[in-house]
């Protein structure tokens, strides 16, 4: 028994937008497509995916960083993560990572290249987990760490999640 009702399963189908897949069945909406410009050289990362979990210690979190690549976050279990979506625009986005569909958390969040990104467990919570799936695939030099000053200096309205979801003196890339 999955716990979700008949009627808020017709809502979750309505309100992702999913239809039926041709002959093998079900129901789908594509979220995402990466399509090759050029013949993909061997031995390159096209793509990597992870399972990932947050716990209600003091310093799990995920600290606020970039990739050069999109990165789709994928809710599992447990209690919602809190993103913090930082645009090359100056916009700022905070979309939940979590089981509530109805309640406006999102089963998967597309983060797209050059976005700053963060999370930790909503407030009171005590464990999530998730996963995370790139496109190209994630090598060390995809990512680069956040730093505070400068984030806030871009984002002052963010300030304060911004303060949470940093580490002042983390390496700036990974090793």
């Amino acid at each position: 028994m999955s716990g979700v009702s008949r009627a808020d399963g017709e809502a979750i189908i309505e309100l992702l937008g999913l239809e039926p897949i041709p002959v093998e069945g079900g129901l789908f909406h594509q979220t995402w497509r990466l399509t090759a410009e050029a013949p993909i050289p061997v031995g390159a990362v096209v793509g990597t995916a992870i399972y990932a979990a947050l716990t209600d210690d003091d310093d799990s979190f995920s600290a606020m960083h970039r990739l050069n690549a999109v990165e789709i976050w994928h809710f599992y279990a447990g209690d919602p993560v809190e993103l913090l979506l930082l645009q090359p625009d100056g916009s700022i986005g905070r979309p939940v990572l979590g089981p509530d569909i109805l309640g406006g958390q999102h089963p998967q969040v597309i983060v797209p290249i050059g976005t700053w990104m963060g999370g930790a467990l909503a407030t009171g919570c005590t464990f999530a987990l998730f996963g995370t799936t790139m496109a190209p695939g994630f090598t060390p030099g995809s990512f680069e760490t956040g730093v505070r000053e400068h984030l806030i200096r871009g984002w002052p309205g963010a300030a304060e999640r911004i303060t949470r979801l940093t580490r002042p003196g983390a390496p700036l890339h990974m090793p």
